[in-house]
């Protein structure tokens, strides 16, 4: 932990954008010392507590209802995780956060995946989830699909996630550019997501934090119309994050706002961070956990646990005391005029794991071509 105060001025948004008859992204915003997701004055402006704090976008993808519920359902059950579990835990090292991190993002997944086998009409649910804790003067990212999380500092915007998406795996093969996939009609083929699949991998990554960072954390209604220089370019002209987050979802739709926007945007400063040049590197950082971050028997026990739920409500954490849903705050909305009212979605965007095995020959089938010209 850091020898002072670390301070956190943090907003989020949602808004349906200009093509789109519903809204299907959701958002957290939490002080996980406090057990408070909110928007509210206290949460806006709060200094980071010893259990730390937490920010989330989900972008759900389904028919009927189903993607609206799979990105709420992600933002409950990952909060509600992180405030009681982590809340109570007697460790509180940096890999216990990390672990329990990962462990939310790996319950939500199961839970989304039953539910989703026991109502048939939501076959094909999913989300994306970009969770972002901030604890002492480390920032941690677990990340599912292609929402992504960018970090400024100096005047330069740096991308510290990966699309786990078809596009970013054929930049990493060498066979397109970052410029190409950005143009691709095939850039929303995501790889992986929360729910379609009983197993998902989570990517744990991890960046030093410094005085005067700003955080974004985006889905691709944003990331997709907005570059990286337009981000820092803003943030320069809008310094509060309120301001801030509302010039990003209106540069997004003056470009036609062709799917739902999100974005969360979180100003780090205070005593406990280093001054510039203090915290190296930024960027994609891969984080593996080690052996001892995990409580012994412990995941063996919550796995076993999970068999034999019974999922009785959307938002009902296996292993702890169910309540009527949802079991955590609603990911919180902004003013009335500010933020957009999420009503019965009825498109199917992103493929579920059938497509996504295709997605995967059609890799194959491009890299065995490329070998051979």
């Amino acid at each position: 932990m850091t020898s002072g105060p670390v301070r956190v001025s943090v907003f989020g948004k949602t808004d349906l954008g200009l093509a789109r008859e519903h809204n299907e992204d959701a958002f957290l915003v939490a002080d996980l010392s406090a057990r408070n997701a909110s928007l509210q004055p206290e949460i806006r402006d709060h200094v980071v507590g010893p259990k730390g704090s937490l920010f989330l976008v989900a972008d759900g993808m389904g028919g009927a209802a189903a993607g609206e519920l799979a990105s709420q359902m992600a933002a409950d059950l990952i909060y509600t995780h992180l405030s009681t579990v982590w809340a109570t835990d007697g460790e509180t090292s940096d890999e216990r956060f990390a672990y329990r991190m990962r462990e939310a993002v790996e319950l939500a997944n199961h839970r989304i995946h039953e539910y989703a086998r026991e109502h048939p009409e939501l076959r094909g649910m999913g989300t994306t989830a970009t969770v972002a804790g901030v604890y002492g003067a480390a920032l941690w990212l677990a990340q599912i699909g292609d929402s992504r999380a960018y970090l400024a500092r100096g005047g330069e915007v740096i991308q510290l996630t990966k699309d786990q998406s078809l596009m970013q795996r054929l930049v990493d093969a060498g066979e397109m550019t970052e410029e190409e996939a950005e143009q691709s009609e095939r850039r929303n083929i995501i790889l992986q997501a929360l729910g379609p699949d009983p197993r998902v991998k989570v990517d744990l990554t991890h960046q030093a934090l410094e005085r005067g960072d700003t955080l974004i954390i985006c889905s691709d209604g944003l990331s997709g119309q907005v570059r990286r220089e337009e981000i820092g370019e803003l943030i320069t002209e809008y310094p509060e994050p309120a301001e801030l987050c509302t010039a990003l979802i209106n540069l997004a739709n003056s470009r036609g706002g062709p799917d739902n926007i999100t974005v969360v945007v979180a100003r780090l400063e205070g005593e406990g961070l280093p001054g510039s040049g203090g915290a190296g590197d930024v960027g994609y950082q891969r984080y593996r956990l080690p052996e001892t971050a995990a409580p012994t028997g412990e995941r063996v026990v919550v796995r076993k646990t999970l068999e034999v739920a019974s999922p009785s409500a959307p938002g009902a954490e296996a292993g702890l005391e169910a309540e009527p849903a949802p079991a955590a705050p609603t990911p919180p909305a902004a003013p009335a005029d500010e933020a957009s009212a999420p009503s019965e979605p009825t498109r199917v965007r992103r493929p579920g794991s059938m497509l996504v095995a295709i997605a995967l020959i059609l890799l194959a089938m491009l890299l065995v071509y490329a070998a051979t010209r």
